[in-house]
């Protein structure tokens, strides 16, 4: 009797279903299946600017996670913050990567939380034009400047300084701060979760 015959083949496990919401997202031609170090950064840069828009945000992230049905992919908070410290600038890095499907599932739900807050996020892009329009420091729109106060806030108790220098300045995190808040409001319109999805991969692929 042959060994085969007793020790039958195990059959491959089936391949994980990709969720719905996931399903548009292109899977970009890298040399493995993990994310790249920029796109990390910004996928948390998106979240923390989520953040400092909206207390309770990273609920929030568990919530709408739940209702993309993206579960078995963020499944619960370690998960989310394991996750979010693939980025190299976080104080407690980890070890592991963030896979393609992981990012995708991140993207989705800065995509969801941003269109929900679409009306404030485009109100603070106008309001922040006409301050500098009319030279009035940001100081006086109490929205916006609590929005880039906790913002600065969160970025440097989480971040490595030694690893964040360009962004050392209360001024430069403004403009981080800022320029997150531009990207969130991009990826709320037609077609916005893809876009800001290939957009994470520019110079990253040929």
């Amino acid at each position: 009797m042959s060994v085969t015959s007793l020790n039958p083949p195990i059959p491959d496990s089936p391949a994980p279903s990709i969720p719905l919401v996931l399903a548009s997202l292109s899977t970009p031609e890298l040399a493995d299946d993990y994310c790249p170090r920029r796109a990390r950064m910004q996928i948390d840069l998106l979240l923390l600017a989520i953040e400092a828009l909206v207390i309770g945000g990273s609920e929030a992230f568990l919530q709408v996670a739940d209702e993309l049905e993206l579960r078995d992919i963020i499944k619960n908070r370690v998960t989310l913050w394991q996750l979010r410290s693939t980025n190299p600038m976080r104080r407690l890095g980890q070890r592991r990567s963030m896979t393609l499907l992981e990012a995708k599932a991140l993207v989705a739900i800065v995509c969801n939380l941003a269109k929900r807050l679409v009306v404030t996020i485009r109100q603070l892009l106008i309001d922040y034009q006409q301050l500098q329009d009319k030279q009035i420091p940001l100081e006086h729109h109490l929205r916006l400047s609590d929005y880039i106060s906790r913002f600065r806030s969160y970025f440097r108790a989480r971040m490595n300084p030694r690893r964040t220098g360009a962004y050392a300045s209360d001024e430069e995190l403004q403009q981080l701060a800022l320029t997150m808040l531009g990207k969130l409001l991009f990826c709320t319109g037609t077609f916005g979760m893809q876009r800001l999805w290939i957009s994470l991969f520019d110079g990253e692929v040929e």
